[in-house]
């Protein structure tokens, strides 16, 4: 199924970028995506992390959730910019992880890092140290909505 899956990704991509729709070229991209398949499942990189499609249906609901918690935090950090050095209190604080899989764990850390105000420096098992721009960004990350709304994609809700 990964592997179907993974085949249908890469041909959609293919037509998504070529833009050339003629029967020889749409067979050649379908070709080169079955390629891409036979490598990749010849080399074992199409597993559970390798091609998550178990998160597609979270995916749906946390990545909206994601790109409106990248503009207020933009719009947030305009205002923090526009009033000046004062308004400033960077912090380093560390958050737990309640991610179940290394992919659950990435996406969390990535998104901490797509967030402006905040920066993930390091990762040490489940746990995140996090550079935050004030005090207010980093007492909203240690809440933990983003880590819960991570956990809800991981499982499928």
């Amino acid at each position: 199924m990964r592997a179907v899956s993974l085949g249908i990704a890469l041909f959609a991509f293919w037509l998504l970028l070529s833009g050339h729709y003629t029967l020889f070229l749409t067979g050649l991209g379908f070709a080169s995506s079955i390629a891409c398949v036979l490598v990749a499942k010849r080399m074992n990189l199409i597993d559970v992390e390798g091609h998550p499609i178990q998160l597609l249906p979270g995916a749906m609901t946390y990545v909206p959730w994601l790109v409106w918690e990248i503009a207020k935090s933009t719009f947030a950090v305009m205002v923090i910019v526009l009033r000046g050095p004062s308004a400033i209190s960077p912090n380093l604080i560390k958050v737990k992880a309640s991610q179940k899989s290394q992919v659950g764990i990435n996406v969390y850390g990535n998104s901490i890092t797509l967030t402006p105000g905040t920066i993930t420096v390091d990762v040490e098992d489940d746990e995140f140290t996090v550079h935050a721009l004030t005090q207010s960004t980093a007492s909203d990350l240690a809440e933990g909505s983003m880590d819960r709304r991570v956990v809800r994609m991981e499982n499928g809700l």
